[in-house]
């Protein structure tokens, strides 16, 4: 051997032994890599895979199948909620309407009746208060007195007597008519005995201008009557006796008592009722209720006068179907401002009697009455040397009501 070959003998034996070392290492990797094979029986699954997989796409379609059936249910779960969208639908139109309803009565409210939107600004949301109301009535009464300083009963009369007998005939009438028909009444019949025994078709044409005149002259002859036999000639002072006459009721009572004998009481006609509901101090349409509820608001002491005041105002300015609210001088103390005429100009047309620059309603009114006197009926004006009496009354009294 020589020295070259002596030299790469152990290079050789090196990779001789790197050979087998190769092969271990292919050897130990290659159970590694045939553990697979091994598991050959594991690639023998994919039938069982397969299954498993064709379960898996059974187990969608089954999925898919009870979702197609169960999507109808689904539907039908909108289909079932569909009434309750509906309902809901409905219930919101309901609410709509509901709520609409008293917009529309609100509205329908304010075009009927300004004076109940005018009282709830005024008022507020919170109910007013007694107390709160009876200092309005007292600021009211106190406006009204500056205006309406000589403000006293519109009938014309010179005792009790003639003051009950005018207060029966002021019903639906005026008392324009009642001052311009009582004085040839009195002259004929000045007390209640000779009223009593008056002849009933004679009385009837004295009194034929103001209406009724035969039930009128029936009641006049039943209380002339009573006065004569219960009460001495006389009018008793009391209400409980006043109203137990023929044809007198509270109303007429509280004229006769407040302003014959000076006993405070509230007069609830009809210009009194309608003024005080505006004012919203009651909204009582009873006359006894109204006449309970503006008793508690006002001091006794005030009751006649307030009722004067009142009265004045509601025949002069405050009307019935059109108040003059643009020359209404406690305007601004009226919670029903706007229910009538507001243009200034317009509304001073409204105005009555001396308010309007006309007559007043009593042939003799009181010396501080600033207006003028009312002039009586050109039939009824006295002549000279004219007879007087029943007899002539009857014939002034039928042709007054020929002329109507």
């Amino acid at each position: 051997m020589s020295e070259q070959e002596a030299a790469a003998a152990p290079a050789r034996k090196a990779a001789a032994g790197k050979a087998p070392a190769k092969k271990a290492m292919a050897a130990k990797k290659a159970p590694a890599g045939r553990a697979p094979a091994k598991k050959a029986p594991a690639k023998k699954a994919p039938p069982a895979r397969k299954t498993a997989a064709g379960s898996k796409k059974a187990a969608p379609a089954k999925t898919a199948s009870a979702a197609k059936k169960a999507a109808p249910a689904k539907k039908a779960a909108p289909a079932k909620k569909a009434p309750a969208k509906k309902a809901a639908s409905a219930a919101k139109k309901a609410t709509t309407a509901k709520k609409a309803a008293p917009a529309e009565k609100a509205s329908a409210a304010k075009k009927a009746s300004p004076a109940k939107a005018a009282a709830a600004k005024a008022s507020g949301s919170k109910p007013e208060s007694q107390a709160a109301r009876a200092k309005r009535a007292a600021r009211i009464n106190s406006a009204l007195a500056e205006v309406y300083y000589y403000a006293h009963p519109e009938l014309d009369f010179e005792n009790p007597f003639e003051l009950l007998v005018a207060t029966v005939l002021s019903a639906q009438t005026t008392d324009l008519r009642v001052n311009q028909t009582t004085p040839a009444l009195f002259a004929a019949y000045p007390t209640p005995e000779e009223m009593a025994a008056a002849d009933p078709e004679a009385l009837e044409e004295l009194i034929r201008p103001t209406g009724f005149f035969r039930s009128k002259a029936k009641s006049l002859l039943g209380l002339s009557a009573a006065l004569r036999d219960d009460h001495g000639g006389e009018v008793p002072g009391s209400v409980d006796e006043l109203v137990k006459l023929p044809g007198v009721g509270r109303k007429t009572a509280f004229v006769v008592l407040g302003n014959a004998f000076g006993v405070p009481g509230l007069t609830v006609d009809t210009h009194f009722g309608r003024l005080v509901r505006r004012w919203k101090l009651t909204e009582q349409t009873d006359a006894v209720k109204v006449e309970q509820e503006i008793d508690d608001l006002l001091p006794e002491s005030e009751w006649t006068m307030f009722s004067h005041r009142t009265i004045f105002h509601g025949r002069r300015v405050c009307h019935s179907r059109k108040p003059a609210c643009g020359a209404c001088p406690i305007a601004e103390l009226c919670p029903s401002y706007g229910e009538g005429e507001t243009d200034p100009e317009k509304a001073k047309k409204l105005l009555k009697y001396e308010m309007g620059g006309q007559p007043g309603q009593r042939l003799k009114p009181p010396a501080d009455y600033p207006g003028r006197p009312a002039p009586p009926l050109p039939s009824r004006a006295p002549a000279a040397g004219s007879a007087s009496g029943p007899a002539a009354g009857s014939a002034t009294g039928a042709a007054t009501g020929a002329a109507r």
